[in-house]
């Protein structure tokens, strides 16, 4: 059978009863009579069925689940630490909700491979028990059509039900699939949702698109180090959900990387290390620091008029939240309440900061003063770390060529050892 005689096109019945008997007509026109199955079933199904024939596999052809290698599995898990981290409350709560149902969920990385399965109760099984292992890889080349083989192919969200799959023994099989990105919109995993012999139930593909965007958003965030995250979206309480938009803004004011939602928001197909804060918020780097500050979200006009709500915290070097909210720790506890002092303190503040850096700097020098240089209550003031305050210090200190500008200059060497120098 060749590419030309499965491109004549074919006219769909009309009607089908069920949805079994529209993929059994599609398989028949696909595998016995050449003809291109269109509107029977997904183009992303067709392609991939596509490719099985230009591998030269067979639908009748046995499939097997094996695993990889055991260094292969040690090292992806290890490759993958940040992304399973980020995954983890996610598959717990996919854990929880699934355990009344006979459906698995798998997490895999960007070339197939299983590194996560949630626990089932289905004593019927016949293949999920064997598919469904860590180390087993479900790319196209090993399974054929399915769900997680597809966008690990193509990178769209995918559902591949029964007969839709390429190999027969796979007929048994209801699979649906998300991707999962990383600030640079490389896919990174899968999120995958499957059940054997019966159908869902539910609708499996929201499910698991929420679940994959959630998963996303929190491995972006935990990749943005020092940078500030802008969350927004056109209604406040849809803050901290998995609608929320999401965009990473490092300490010179420019925005590195946003996710779907915000990119859609703010109209921009995608952000480089040069796109600068004002050209897509219309926000200076300082009002950027001043929102940090601040516990409730903010309305706020986009350049292209769209009217939004803000909130934005500060990212450490370990990935912890930082958010100078001052009377707030960073877990949500009211901080100690300072005695003001009877007398105020001189005013120490510096220059119009000119980056987010410096707009940080200054308002930690700002609490220091007025405590006195006291770290621990410049730090409960500002509701933030002792660490970050610390590393603020570190920055005042000056180097070595700094104390060495402001010594008096020696006078000169006679050149010779224990010769006096002269008067």
């Amino acid at each position: 059978m060749t590419h030309r005689q499965l491109s004549k096109p074919v006219l769909a019945q009309p009607f089908f009863n069920t949805e079994e008997q529209r993929t059994a007509f599609a398989r028949e026109r696909f595998f016995e009579k050449g003809a291109r199955p269109s509107g029977l079933v997904s183009e992303s199904v067709i392609q991939s069925w596509y490719r099985c024939i230009q591998a030269h596999r067979k639908p009748n052809e046995p499939t097997s689940f094996n695993t990889v290698t055991r260094s292969r599995i040690h090292s992806t898990l290890s490759r993958n630490r940040m992304f399973l981290d980020a995954a983890a409350d996610e598959l717990a709560r996919l854990e929880t909700m699934l355990a009344g149902t006979a459906c698995r969920a798998m997490l895999t990385d960007a070339t197939g491979v299983v590194v996560h399965v949630t626990r089932s109760t289905a004593t019927h099984e016949q293949l999920l028990h064997l598919a469904s292992r860590v180390g087993v890889n479900l790319a196209e080349e090993n399974v054929g059509t399915s769900a997680p083989g597809i966008v690990v192919r193509t990178g769209q969200p995918c559902t591949v039900s029964s007969a839709e799959h390429f190999f027969d023994c796979m007929r048994i099989i209801q699979c649906v699939a998300g991707p999962i990105r990383d600030i640079h919109q490389q896919i990174v995993g899968v999120l995958n949702v499957s059940i054997e012999s019966q159908s869902f139930g539910f609708d499996a593909a929201s499910m698991v698109a929420l679940h994959a965007t959630s998963i996303e958003n929190r491995l972006m965030q935990a990749q943005s180090r020092e940078h500030i995250v802008v969350r927004l979206q056109t209604l406040p309480t849809l803050l901290g959900t998995p609608m929320e938009g999401l965009a990473g803004v490092n300490s010179d004011g420019m925005v590195t990387w946003v996710n779907g939602a915000a990119a859609r928001l703010l109209g921009v197909l995608q952000v480089g290390p040069w796109t600068e804060l004002s050209e897509v918020f219309g926000l200076e780097s300082q009002e950027l620091a001043a929102l940090t500050r601040r516990a409730d979200p903010t309305r706020h006009q986009l350049p292209n008029g769209l009217a939004v709500w803000l909130l934005a915290h500060m990212q450490s070097a370990d990935g912890a939240k930082e958010v100078f909210s001052l009377g707030r720790h960073p877990e949500g506890e009211p901080a100690t309440a300072e005695p003001e002092p009877a007398t105020a303190a001189p005013d120490m503040t510096p220059a119009s900061p000119i980056s987010l850096r410096e707009s940080d700097q200054q308002l930690v020098e700002r609490a220091l003063v007025k405590h006195g240089g006291n770290v621990s209550k410049a730090a409960r003031a500002l509701g933030v770390s002792r660490g970050l305050v610390y590393r603020h210090v570190n920055r005042l200190r000056p180097t070595r060529e700094d104390v060495a500008a402001t010594k008096p200059a020696l006078p000169p060497e006679s050149g010779r050892i224990g010769e006096p120098s002269p008067p």
